[in-house]
């Protein structure tokens, strides 16, 4: 992510939330070349990419043979080029699991060298001139993937955005955290099984055929449940505990806090956990660190 503030955290928030901002650093962009690039990825990857129109772009999620996350994308769809944006720092180690599956395919798989950034805010679209799915524009790929509630264009390359709002890490993360959206590695891990995300209804087709991790992601569909789930927690102090603070309930610790952050929409710290099902949403909890504790509530997502 991009410096933690600009300056001005709360006109930067203020932006993101009303009009648009620019946020560098955001993801990294793996691009599949050639012929095979969707049949190659349809056995691969989560969501029904033959199914996907040229122009399109849809959630998906790479997984492991076991079901469990590697990755979480967006698949930007073309005639004979697919285009997988990650979260950052990803790209390598995605383009090197999919090019350890690429056997007799005619598919050139490579991470992007451009610079990656978003354009977030329910101006967005408008203000980078799109209204849905993805396009080429002066060397730079522009695609709609929103967050939650909220518009958000990821951008590939160098375009030139002289005048417009920028917003730092700070900033994003309270509007991230508020929209529930999960980042790789912080919120999630190779650990999470893809319906404790809260994505599988965007992320996973239920009608195509085999593809990695199938199996325990078509099982978990059919038992109805899993034992942990993607929540926000409302801290009802204005303290900010640390993150991988202990969420309690009673005698129980429940989950660890992740991307805490304070909130002007919730007006209060926030924060995310995979937490266990035992916790309803409006259940009053307790977090835990080693230096102190605060009082908080569990709350479906999104925040705001």
């Amino acid at each position: 992510m991009n410096r933690p503030s600009y300056g001005d955290v709360t006109a930067e928030y203020r932006a993101l939330r009303n009009a648009a901002a620019v946020v560098d650093g955001t993801h990294d962009l793996v691009t599949i070349d050639g012929p095979d690039s969707s049949s190659f990825l349809q056995g691969i990857l989560s969501q029904d990419i033959e199914a996907m129109m040229p122009g399109e772009v849809r959630r998906s999620f790479l997984l492991n043979p076991n079901g469990k996350l590697t990755a979480l994308l967006w698949v930007l769809k073309g005639s004979e080029r697919v285009g997988l944006f990650v979260d950052r720092g990803k790209g390598e180690s995605v383009a090197e699991t999919l090019n350890y599956y690429r056997i007799r395919v005619k598919a050139e798989v490579s991470a992007d060298r451009r610079p990656v950034w978003s354009m977030v805010g329910p101006d967005a679209g408008a203000t980078m001139g799109v209204d849905g799915g993805w396009l080429e524009r002066d060397g730079s790929i522009l695609a709609v993937a929103p967050l939650p509630g909220l518009g958000r264009v990821i951008v590939a390359g160098d375009l030139t955005m002289s005048g417009q709002a920028r917003a730092g890490g700070v900033a994003m993360t309270a509007v991230r955290v508020e929209a529930g959206e999960p980042i790789m590695d912080v919120d999630v891990d190779e650990k999470t099984i893809p319906q404790e995300t809260g994505l599988v209804p965007e992320a996973v087709s239920f009608s195509k055929g085999c593809y990695l991790g199938q199996e325990l992601v078509a099982r978990i569909d059919s038992r109805g449940h899993v034992n942990r789930r993607l929540s926000g927690i409302v801290m009802t102090r204005n303290v900010l505990p640390p993150d991988g603070a202990e969420v309690w309930l009673g005698d129980r610790m429940c989950g660890t806090l992740t991307s805490v952050t304070e909130s002007l929409g919730v007006m209060a710290p926030i924060a995310l956990c995979l937490l266990r099902r035992e916790v309803s949403p409006g259940d009053e909890v307790e977090i835990r660190w080693p230096e102190g504790s605060t009082p908080a509530i569990a709350r479906e997502l999104p925040l705001v």
